[in-house]
């Protein structure tokens, strides 16, 4: 069976989902002309300005909720095996293709606003690409396909983030707090799944608040400790981005000969770790209350920057700076080693490398430091997990009449989770790194493929954006106005504001005739 798991991942991650995400975002960059450039205004504008109710989040909410699912152990973990087998360039290759995702990003997450819709049960937001993928062609007769499409996609997602990707992110947290404070893996789990539940009954609100708290402290915090790591290494800075540069074009004599390695491992564990196209930030961005759904867009295309260019970059520099890397040529550590660098021979390609460089610099602080932040960034990450696998569980729910049985079904999966991340904590993951590898990457095949079909109602609405702000308005959106079809939950709220327009016109009508 584990053949069988590692065969079909590495089938579902081959090369062309790389090379799939990666044309996907030239070509996004191309149409949307280069919006994650020229709109960078406007997404620093919506976060600090974005508004809240009682049904939906703040935009700078759902970017926390977002983030709390792209910064996770990847960034750590991530950026160190892409500088093991890729090299130093493979560094840059990631931010490229954050600087690409990020107009992916702003495609797939404008869908899941123009097509979301309000849950029935709780009134929070709903969205995603199960959604989006079913009613933007809802009208036509590709409509039962697009919806069996749909479902396909809530399945995967559902599998994938109910129950083996949470287990694997309890047990790095377990893994951590024991390195850290030598706590049990036992009391890990308690603890673990105590605060989880409390968080999550909550629902959504609940979610995005601690989210806020948190994701915020702790990328500032580690970015923080880069930036020391840095200025106590200032004179290292030309170097660690020059040997980025050079190594990522075949220019560096130490490295020639990566440049094929290089440009995979940086686009693979950038798509990774960025999460552009993969249909895990779509869910957050539906629960925005914006006026407008290229608002939300635009702060979801900034998400791929925090986590790629600043968390990501702050990763490379502590362990290039510092000289704690290895480079292998090959696909494990088995390979020929092409760098030794200054790092100890015990040290296993991961986390490892940024605890030793932090340690060649805060003595005895180092894996006590990458322990911490691993706990944060893999239980922030659980509770994306558990908000992506709601909203697509409430995708299926929409169809149970009873409420009951619904609400029964949402606690069903709350339970699920809590036991996974119990589970997770006190043994080995085993099978279930692949497990969920597998259901992540075929969310991934089937929403860029979905999104590439789909993307002329989120064109539509950017030409929308930009024309109403060239004529100095706030854009607001009508669906109908830019010939958008079952956009229903806009077309409900652009009906109820003029109903209660028109009662608030009548009452001081009378009022003034009396």
């Amino acid at each position: 069976m584990a053949n069988f798991l590692d065969a079909l991942n590495s089938i579902i991650w081959s090369p062309a989902l790389v090379f799939l995400c990666l044309g996907a975002g030239v070509y996004f960059t191309v149409v949307t002309r280069g919006l994650q450039v020229r709109c960078l205004p406007d997404m620093l504008r919506q976060i600090s300005k974005g508004e809240k109710s009682d049904d939906g989040v703040s935009s700078f909410q759902s970017l926390m909720v977002s983030l709390s699912g792209r910064v996770g152990v990847g960034n750590i973990a991530g950026v160190s095996t892409a500088i093991a087998f890729g090299g130093p360039g493979a560094v840059f290759w990631m931010w490229a293709v954050a600087l690409l995702g990020s107009s992916t990003s702003f495609i797939e997450c404008t869908l899941a606003q123009i097509y979301k819709e309000k849950d029935q049960d709780t009134g929070e937001y709903r969205g995603g690409p199960a959604y989006y993928i079913e009613k933007a062609y809802k009208h036509t007769k590709a409509a039962p396909f697009m919806m069996v499409y749909g479902i396909l996609f809530a399945i995967a997602m559902i599998l994938a983030t109910s129950y083996f990707l949470p287990g694997i992110q309890a047990n790095a947290v377990a893994a951590a707090a024991d390195t850290a404070w030598g706590v049990n893996s036992t009391w890990a789990a308690v603890v673990l799944a105590g605060i989880l539940a409390i968080i999550i009954i909550g629902g959504v609100k609940r979610i995005a608040n601690f989210a806020t708290l948190v994701v915020p402290f702790m990328a500032v915090i580690y970015i923080g400790i880069s930036i020391v790591v840095m200025l106590i290494n200032y004179s290292q800075i030309p170097e660690v981005f020059g040997l980025i540069f050079k190594s990522a074009f075949n220019l560096e004599a130490g490295f020639s000969g990566m440049l094929g390695v290089a440009i995979m491992w940086g686009v693979k564990r950038g798509i990774y770790s960025n999460e552009a196209g993969q249909g895990t930030g779509p869910q957050s961005a539906a629960a925005a209350e914006v006026s407008h759904p290229a608002k939300q867009g635009f702060v979801q295309s900034f998400a791929v920057y925090i986590d790629t260019l600043f968390v990501c970059s702050a990763t490379a520099f502590m362990i290039i700076s510092t000289d704690m890397y290895t480079v292998f040529r090959g696909e494990s550590e088995d390979g020929e080693v092409v760098y030794q660098g200054s790092l100890p021979d015990d040290v296993a390609v991961g986390p490892g490398f940024v605890q030793s460089g932090l340690d060649s610099v805060f003595a005895g602080w180092g894996p006590t430091f990458i322990a911490v932040s691993i706990a944060f960034f893999a239980f922030t990450t659980v509770l994306a997990y558990y908000y992506m696998s709601e909203v697509n569980l409430t995708y299926f729910n929409r169809w149970v009449k009873s409420r009951p049985i619904r609400r029964g079904l949402v606690w069903a999966l709350r339970i699920l989770i809590i036991v996974s991340v119990i589970v997770g904590a006190t043994t080995t993951p085993g099978s279930a790194w692949a497990l969920g590898d597998i259901g992540v990457g075929t969310t991934a095949w089937l929403n860029i493929i979905a999104i590439l079909f789909l993307q002329v109602p989120a064109l539509k609405v950017l030409k929308d954006y930009e024309k109403q702000k060239k004529a100095g308005k706030d854009p607001e959106f009508d669906p109908e106005a830019v010939g958008i079809k079952n956009a229903d939950f806009w077309v409900d709220r652009k009906n109820a504001r003029a109903a209660a327009q028109a009662a608030s016109k009548q009452a001081a009508d009378e009022n003034a005739e009396s």
